[in-house]
């Protein structure tokens, strides 16, 4: 069966179409454009016609793309910037009207679910850690093939911090990552006795950012990426490398995602301070992700 599934990130909109056969499936086709919807949130939490517009446009094009190449089911669901938004059932009418399918905004708890079904493969071990870094929300869950033992989801992501602290060079740096740490370990209280796996695989752009420029390859060529595991040193060695530059300078790169060229070290910052808090020193990444998670539990006999 031929299914696509469309999520509305905080920072992006990307698709996924996809062959399913019993458990397992075959991407054939991805998609992505960066509309920032939660750049358009206002003082209010209301989302702006401009970020709103621009994205229902690109929602409505990978629709049509996927409907066009031949899937069978189109699933959109949205996250962060459309769970904080005060006018978010205008956004969902907005999508709805463009597509005709019902979108389904998902709770923190679940986007970190999916991240974790999708994400988890990438891991050398059965139990794992993992980390989704979004535009506005970070996700963590720890599981295993039997299933996941907790998830959750933190305010912070690259663009909701790089809205809140400023960072111009790599003395700017510490601030954002003690932010990071702070607003986990509040959320960690949730969680008393949690016991924190060896292994953690993270995925999102923060991830396949560094990964590339690890790799030094250019951003487009993703054969690489999966599995790549980064230290906290090369992390922050990254990250201090691109405090010092302005964005001009970074868009130069051929490892940054020219669109990811202004939150980038915000999105290294949460993660030092992420991986400070939870004492780790490497994680793998991963490029699959929540799309593909959403496919797996959803359309996949057996999925957790």
């Amino acid at each position: 069966m031929r299914t696509a599934v469309i999520g509305i990130g905080s920072n992006s909109v990307r698709s996924l179409l996809a062959e399913v056969s019993g458990t397992g499936f075959q991407r054939l086709k991805r998609d992505r454009e960066g509309t920032r919807l939660f750049a358009g949130l206002d003082e209010a939490g209301n989302l702006d016609r401009d970020s709103m517009d621009k994205t229902v446009s690109a929602v409505q094009r990978m629709a049509l793309d996927a409907k066009g190449l031949g899937a069978e089911k189109l699933a959109i669901f949205a996250t962060s910037a459309a769970r904080d938004a005060a006018n978010g059932a205008e956004f969902m009418a907005a999508v709805e009207k463009a597509t005709g399918i019902p979108l389904r905004i998902i709770s923190g708890e679940e986007e970190a679910e999916l991240s974790f079904l999708g994400a988890s493969a990438a891991a050398s071990a059965d139990r794992c850690g993992m980390i989704d870094i979004g535009g506005g929300s970070t996700e963590i869950a720890i599981g295993t093939p039997a299933g996941i033992e907790c998830a959750f989801s933190c305010q912070m992501g690259a663009v909701r911090l790089y809205r809140r602290l400023r960072l111009e060079r790599k003395e700017d740096m510490r601030p954002v990552e003690v932010a990071a740490a702070e607003i986990l370990d509040e959320k960690l209280r949730e969680f008393p006795g949690l016991a924190l796996p060896e292994n953690w695989v993270g995925t999102g752009g923060t991830f396949t950012t560094l990964a590339a420029m690890a790799l030094q390859q250019p951003w487009t060529n993703r054969t690489n990426v999966q599995g790549t595991v980064i230290t906290c040193g090369q992390i922050r060695e990254i990250g201090e490398k691109l405090a010092g530059m302005n964005v001009e300078e970074r868009k130069q790169l051929p490892g940054l995602q020219p669109s990811r060229a202004d939150i980038v070290v915000h999105g290294i910052c949460i993660l030092l301070g992420v991986m400070g808090r939870l004492g780790m020193d490497q994680i793998t990444v991963s490029e699959w992700g929540n799309l593909d998670g959403y496919i797996t539990k959803n359309y996949c006999r057996n999925s957790l």
